[in-house]
């Protein structure tokens, strides 16, 4: 009976087994939409597949993911070939991604978008990294294929319009895994070869696939990143790729960008002649009216009467150095009256003199202030006496001298009254010369 019990690894490792051997489940075609997509710090990409109704776990090992033309986004449709299979250690079947494209568009389409929009975003496509193109370049590079038909364009059309300059072909591949790095490596050389006036990228028309290596981030960025200014021009005109979009100047065609590369060389000798022709006239011009110039001077009064000219000359000297003698003459005299007025000014500051001065107001103030301070004295000297004189008359010793007395009760109070001292009481008489002590009889009162 013990051995009917089966462990979960057991159990987990047969249904495995079983999934994994059913042809139906080896090859699965599904169509849904991607939710709680993470990838991996490895390179593998973890994701949900659902529909309204149900869901999958599904993984795209790196291997295979390595490969997709687009990053995959929640809330996007896809297309997914794959299989199924038993993830052991959690015992759920999940879908493993073998391929997988978007739902409805091309997956080389939305990688365009995609990287067309991070590009954007980094600021690759702005104006204000874009180089100017030399109006006369020497030395031209080619980067495209050697047996295209795109070279035989740009050649022929260089050597019609401007045969001087020199051109270099850059041979690459313009299709395939290994076109684009092939690409970078030549718009990279080129820059540490470093004689080059201009670059055209280049290559004709194909599809989608056969121009995708222009589409890859390496080579956009090798043409950001290149102090040669570039002239791209892959495919017809309707093509637009984002090597157009990172270069410096777009061009619709191969020959289109050889036009534009260089100029036409009948058109610069039409230019040089207009130009010869106008700087003609206008020496002729200058020489006509330095002519002119030259006879009115040759008719002017200086030229025909020198001397009376020179006589003239002189008189007017004259009466100059009569002025600026006079104007000397003035000029030295205000000066001395500026200077003994300063002197004066200076005499009358000097120290000396305001010491003396201060001196004489110290005494005359010390003098106004003993006058007064005497004043003060006699004034409240006058005041005390009077003073004085007043707490004479109230003083009580003056008033004994008199013949008057005071009297003290025996606790040594002043008796002011008859109701203060009873007969028999012991009391004092304070008269000026000494004290008195008196035995009461008797106590009368008298109104």
């Amino acid at each position: 009976m013990k051995d009917k019990y089966l462990t979960v690894t057991a159990l987990t490792k047969y249904i495995k087994r079983k999934m994994d051997t059913d042809p139906h489940l080896r090859e699965v075609w599904l169509r849904g939409e991607i939710s709680n997509f993470k990838h991996h710090s490895r390179g593998h990409m973890y994701l949900t597949i659902k529909d309204d109704r149900s869901r999958i776990q599904a993984v795209m090992f790196a291997g295979n993911n390595r490969f997709l033309k687009f990053v995959p986004e929640n809330g996007m449709n896809v297309l997914i070939k794959g299989e199924i299979s038993v993830f052991e250690v959690y015992g759920q079947y999940q879908l493993y991604i073998q391929h997988m494209e978007p739902d409805g568009i091309g997956a080389l389409y939305v990688a365009y978008e995609q990287l067309k929009e991070k590009l954007q975003k980094k600021g690759f496509f702005d104006q204000a990294y874009k180089k100017a193109i030399p109006p006369l370049p020497q030395k031209i590079g080619i980067i495209t294929s050697p047996t295209g038909a795109a070279i035989r364009d740009i050649i022929t059309t260089i050597k019609r319009r401007y045969p001087i300059v020199k051109m270099i072909v850059l041979p690459v591949l313009v299709q395939g895994e290994a076109a684009a790095n092939s690409i970078k490596q030549a718009i990279e050389t080129a820059n540490k070869v470093g004689n080059f006036d201009l670059l055209i990228v280049a290559r004709g028309g194909g599809s989608i696939e056969e121009l995708w290596s222009f589409n890859e981030e390496i080579v956009a960025e090798a043409i950001f990143h290149s102090k040669i200014p570039i002239i791209s021009a892959v495919g017809h005109e309707t093509d637009t790729t984002i090597s157009d979009y990172v270069a410096d100047l777009r061009a619709p065609t191969p020959t289109g960008a050889a036009e534009l590369a260089v100029p036409s060389s009948s058109e610069l000798k039409d230019r040089i002649l207009t130009l010869k022709r106008i700087l003609i006239k206008d020496i002729r011009q200058k020489i006509k009216q330095q002519r002119q110039l030259l006879i009115k001077l040759q008719q002017s009064y200086a030229f025909r009467y020198p001397g009376q000219l020179l006589k003239q000359k002189e008189q007017e000297l004259d009466r100059r150095v009569e002025q600026l003698q006079k104007a000397m003459v003035q000029k030295v005299t205000e000066k001395r009256q500026n200077y003994q007025h300063v002197h004066v000014r200076l005499a009358t500051q000097h120290p000396g003199r305001q010491l003396k001065r201060a001196k004489l107001q110290l005494q005359q103030l010390a003098k106004r202030h003993n006058f007064a301070m005497k004043q003060v004295q006699t004034s409240k000297r006058e005041v005390l006496y009077k003073q004085v004189d007043k707490l004479s008359l109230l003083n009580p010793l003056e008033i004994m001298k008199r013949g008057f007395s005071i009297a003290y009760s025996p606790s040594d109070k002043i008796i002011k009254s008859i109701e203060h001292v009873h007969p028999e009481d012991i009391i004092s008489l304070r008269v000026m010369d000494g004290l008195i002590t008196c035995h009461v009889k008797e106590v009368e009162e008298k109104i």
